[in-house]
């Protein structure tokens, strides 16, 4: 049987990164085993339903190179691929359960239902519902749905026994059935709830394996007994372990921790997002930690699924993405570092390639990039003091006779370029008999008034340029 997995997402916001990993293990889970991978949306909550959420999945799927081979514009017969559209396709299992007494009509209001759940609360005990409505009789029921009264389809969960299933990672989950609860299958609207329209759709959709947060582990059961129901064999369940920002708290979008577009947004990208994300709750068996997008795929396997919750570290996510923009072709980080370049406007009048060429190495995130060039504009205030290095054996005495000898050096440069300030720096150094960092170090300060800048001294002069650079060095000098 061919693999097939899917990614359903519910488009009620911006991708979490938990969504994204699920996508992303059931992604290279078929790409691994010449699979196809699904996507359908699952819009059947409408009170959290977001239009422009539907749109961010696509996006999301789009940027992060996770392309699907079925689903809504890659129709193959199983769609439509979003649950809203398929309607009467629910109705219509529903039914069927109903028939096979596997599911009934309820009509209890929400008014009763919550007296029913304060009750329980106050006697200290978890509600569930009583099967109030189990013993209508059909002649009953019809009569009431042909009046227009609001009703629900629930499952009829059994009361003695026990369910089990397996799990790839989890092994074998067993529950007793007195602890499951008469869920609502089909809504008073007419659309499926979460539960019950999986079911149908992996069923209906040939899914053979799907991936799902650990949370999910206490439904599973009440899954298996519909499939038990409709005489289907389950699926292959694979559970992922919990994402926790640290110790003790869930990773979570409701709790306002950052999404995959928060992360874009923060300078940080996606090809180096994706690799984080999968090393979140997996590992190979090795120390490799950067992968390209084929090496996840031969490299990845179910049984390198760990159990234990995987801590989002963003530290680790930083250094992580470095690595990715010390790699990239350099017109591809100048294109990349273009916008953020853009947010400080006194930093247009400079030359952006070599800006980008003086911070491709030494940024994490792109977001680094106006704070790490703020001092270009103008001199940071600073003292004379910092012109002084115990290492280059510099008082401030030495300072001004090094910054009058790089003055006057610098004015009989002609063609002004890295290579002849460079040469002209090393040269003057020679001359003096001096380190080259006695020489380096004040003439550096000079031109940014800072302990330490991305460049030195020769890198930051040809950008300020021949003039620019003169008349810091005069100012740096009045200083003393």
């Amino acid at each position: 049987m061919k693999v097939r997995t899917r990614y359903a997402p519910s488009p009620t916001g911006n991708m979490h990164i938990g969504n994204l990993r699920t996508a992303l293990y059931g992604y290279l889970f078929a790409k691994k085993n010449n699979g196809e991978f699904v996507v359908r949306i699952e819009d059947t909550d409408q009170n959290r339903y977001q239009e422009s959420a539907t749109d961010i999945i696509f996006r999301t799927l789009e940027q992060t190179g996770l392309v699907y081979d079925e689903g809504p514009g890659k129709e193959k017969g199983r769609g439509p691929y979003f649950q809203s559209q398929r309607r009467e396709i629910y109705k219509k299992y529903a039914q069927m359960l109903v028939e096979k007494g596997a599911a009934y009509y309820c009509f209890c209001t929400d008014e009763i239902l919550e007296k029913e759940r304060k009750a329980a609360e106050e006697k200290g005990q978890t509600y569930k519902y009583p099967k109030t409505c189990l013993s209508l009789k059909k002649e009953e029921i019809q009569k009431r749905i042909e009046a227009g009264e609001p009703y629900v389809i629930r499952q009829n969960m059994p009361e003695t026994g026990s369910v089990s299933f397996e799990d790839v990672i989890f092994g074998t989950i067993t529950v007793d059935c007195a602890d499951l609860d008469d869920m609502v299958l089909l809504k008073s609207d007419g659309l499926p709830t979460y539960n019950f329209a999986n079911v149908v759709d992996d069923h209906l959709m040939e899914i053979t394996h799907v991936m799902r947060g650990s949370e999910y582990l206490s439904s599973t059961p009440k899954y298996n007994l519909l499939y038990q129901a409709f005489g289907w064999d389950p699926p292959v369940y694979v559970h992922l372990p919990l994402i926790m920002k640290d110790a003790t708290h869930k990773l979570s979008k409701r709790n306002g921790d950052m999404s995959f577009h928060d992360l874009l947004d923060a300078g940080y990208l996606s090809d180096a997002v994706v690799n984080y994300i999968a090393l979140l709750g997996w590992n190979d068996g090795t120390n490799q930690e950067i992968y390209t997008r084929q090496e996840l795929i031969e490299s990845f396997s179910l049984e390198g699924i760990s159990k234990s919750p995987a801590i989002f570290d963003i530290p680790k996510l930083k250094w992580m993405n470095g690595e990715y923009i010390k790699a990239m072709p350099f017109e591809d980080f100048c294109a990349a570092a273009e916008p953020w370049l853009d947010k400080n406007p006194n930093l247009k009048q400079y030359d952006y390639k070599k800006l980008a060429a003086l911070i491709q190495t030494r940024i994490e995130i792109f977001s680094e990039i106006p704070e790490k060039l703020a001092f270009l504009p103008e001199v940071a205030p600073h003292e004379p003091a910092l012109y002084c290095h115990k290492k280059f054996k510099l008082d401030e005495a030495g300072a001004r006779e090094s910054l009058q000898q790089v003055k006057e050096a610098y004015e009989g440069i002609e063609l002004w370029c890295e290579q002849s300030i460079h040469d002209t720096l090393i040269r003057l150094a020679q001359e003096k008999g001096k380190k080259n960092g006695a020489v380096m170090w004040p003439a550096r300060v000079a031109l940014c008034g800072l302990e330490s800048t991305p460049g030195g001294a020769v890198e930051l002069a040809d950008i300020l340029g021949k003039e620019e650079t003169l008349r810091r060095l005069d100012r740096a000098i009045a200083m003393f």
